[in-house]
């Protein structure tokens, strides 16, 4: 219960400081299977700011819906800085929203690899502010490497609004 009022709180953060801004969000999920927008949306009045969001597990989801390029996910892998950045960019301009939030990673048990290990998450935010991309590394089972890649995402947009 603690982790879902940290996600909560973060949520209530992150929508104070938009509708602050009069600023609009969009979301592109992949590994977090739409945990940043059920936290987003189980904030009374979040339809004042957010718009809506992608979730886009599938590569082909990620290149017809929210127009990541072929090559990016070719040359990078779906689990990159690069995809991630085109998701929030594309979201952004899908729904017309100010910010664009996005992240992608490996939520495990299986999946990772030497160079990607289970728990590798990178996050995006596209913004009137620019961009931002972070990569880390969860270290908890599926459902915890999703809370944590969630919140993170949200903490990351949180400190752009605030600037």
């Amino acid at each position: 219960m603690a982790a879902e009022q940290s996600g909560e709180c973060l949520a209530e953060r992150v929508g104070a400081l938009l509708a602050g801004k009069g600023w609009t969000l969009a979301t592109a999920e992949s590994c977090t299977g739409g945990l940043i927008s059920h936290l987003i949306t189980n904030i009374p009045g979040s339809s004042a700011y957010f718009l809506g969001g992608v979730v886009a597990y599938a590569n082909r989801t990620k290149e017809q819906v929210l127009g990541v390029r072929q090559e990016l996910l070719i040359a990078h892998g779906a689990v990159s800085r690069e995809v991630a950045l085109a998701m929030a960019q594309g979201v952004r301009q899908l729904l017309g929203a100010d910010v664009g939030l996005a992240a992608t990673g490996i939520a495990g048990p299986s999946g990772g690899t030497p160079q990607k290990p289970v728990g590798t998450v990178f996050i995006a935010v596209s913004g009137p502010s620019g961009d931002e991309v972070r990569q880390m590394l969860a270290t908890f089972d599926r459902e915890g490497n999703k809370r944590f890649s969630a919140e993170a995402a949200l903490e990351l947009l949180a400190e752009k609004l605030r600037h």
